[in-house]
This record gives C-alpha cells, sequence and structure tokens, in this order.
C-alpha cells in the first residue's frame, strides 16, 4: 500500500498517483478517501483541498491510466498501428485490473482520455475505414480488449501455474461421461504445460484486425 509523509509536498499529481497504487492493491469497492488520505499520510479533509468528492478522484485516476497507454505510431500502417496501442492497452489494464469498468462509464473524460480517443480515431479515418466502419473498429477492438482484461483479472493471480492448480481441481469434480467435451478440452488442452489463456488476446487481436480490414476494403 502505498505510503508518504506529511513531509513530502503534496500536490494532485501526487493524490492521483498514491489513488492508483491504492486502487491496484485493495481494488476499487474497498477504496475510500479515508484510506487514500492514510496512504498519503494526511487527514481525509485535506484530500478535499484538491478535490471535492471521490468521483472526482476517480475521473483523474481514470484519465491517469489512459496516459498511460500508448498512442497508435502515426508512421506505421493503420493496422500495425492499431495493435501497437491495443497491446499496450491489455498491458495497462493488467497493471490496474480495476479500470475497465470505470474507463468505459465516466462522463467527465480528461485530456488524455480525449487526446487517447482523438487519436484511435484518426489512426482508423487516416486507414481508409469510413465513419461507418470506424464505428465498428472502435467498439469490437474495445469491447473485445475490456471483456479480455476482465476475464484476465477474475483469473489466480499467480499466473499460469495458478490457472494450472485450479484447472486442474476443477476437471477432478468433472463428470468425463455427462460433460465429454469440456473433460476432453480441460484434460488434453488446459492442463497441459504450455497452456496460457493470454495468449488468446493477440491471437483473437489479430483475427479482428484482419476481419476489419478486409470489411473496409470490400466496402469502399
Amino acid at each position: 500500500m502505498p505510503t508518504t509523509t506529511k513531509r513530502q509536498r503534496l500536490n494532485r499529481d501526487r493524490i492521483v498517483e498514491s489513488a492508483l497504487l491504492l486502487a491496484d492493491d485493495v481494488g476499487m469497492d474497498a477504496f475510500t478517501i479515508r484510506r487514500l488520505a492514510s496512504a498519503l499520510g494526511v487527514g481525509p479533509m485535506t484530500i478535499y483541498h484538491y478535490f471535492p468528492n471521490k468521483e472526482t478522484i476517480i475521473d483523474a485516476m481514470v484519465d491517469a491510466v489512459y496516459e498511460q497507454i500508448s498512442l497508435p505510431p502515426t508512421d506505421e500502417e493503420w493496422t500495425d498501428a492499431i495493435r501497437v496501442r491495443c497491446v499496450s492497452a491489455r498491458e495497462v489494464l493488467n497493471r490496474h485490473p480495476w479500470a475497465p469498468p470505470y474507463m468505459v462509464s465516466r462522463t467527465s473524460p480528461g485530456p488524455a482520455t480525449l487526446k487517447h480517443h482523438d487519436a484511435i480515431l484518426d489512426c482508423l479515418r487516416r486507414g481508409g475505414l469510413s465513419l461507418q466502419m470506424t464505428a465498428h473498429a472502435y467498439a469490437i477492438l474495445d469491447s473485445f480488449l475490456h471483456g479480455f482484461a476482465l476475464e484476465e483479472a477474475s483469473l489466480p493471480r499467480s499466473g499460469g501455474e495458478g490457472v494450472h492448480d485450479v484447472a486442474q481441481d476443477m476437471t477432478a469434480a468433472l463428470d468425463a461421461e455427462r460433460y465429454p467435451s469440456l473433460f476432453e478440452f480441460a484434460t488434453e488442452h488446459v492442463t497441459q504445460p504450455g497452456y496460457d489463456f493470454s495468449a488468446s488476446f493477440e491471437f483473437g487481436l489479430d483475427l479482428i484486425i484482419e476481419g476489419l480490414s478486409t470489411a473496409s476494403e470490400r466496402s469502399a
């Protein structure tokens, strides 16, 4: 949990940085102004000097998460550029597993959030996608990205070994005759050495980008 001392100068950036660390540590259900103030070594009222309420802190936290995501490079083909952004976004969301629901639900976007969305739209439009296809592309890409991030966040945080152990425990309780396909998938794939759920992200991302590119060319 983040800590500091009262002797260190407090400002909005320090509060947001500490809030991110706290949310990463305890999750948003347990995130409170009181716990944030304690982590900073100040009283709760000191936080309110910089932010009027918890919602404005969350807005700033979401904006800080967006700022960590790489923008699509402007000197690459749109398919490669959007892939760079999506891979970066997934890495950032893995560091902040609480963030996906808040990134799509805030109504007061900050400058980093607006810059990020503008860069995505610019990338897709520069790639020759129509406005309608751009809307489809952005919605599909981020639905996949956020959905995958949410699934990863729900998996055992101990990595591949943890997932493997959970899968083995579940497989041991499966009735092979009643659920033959599930049993086959679990025993012959998921519980085998080298299985990695996260590997499906880039595989799926490439399928989506390839499909969007093909659809865009057909509609041109």
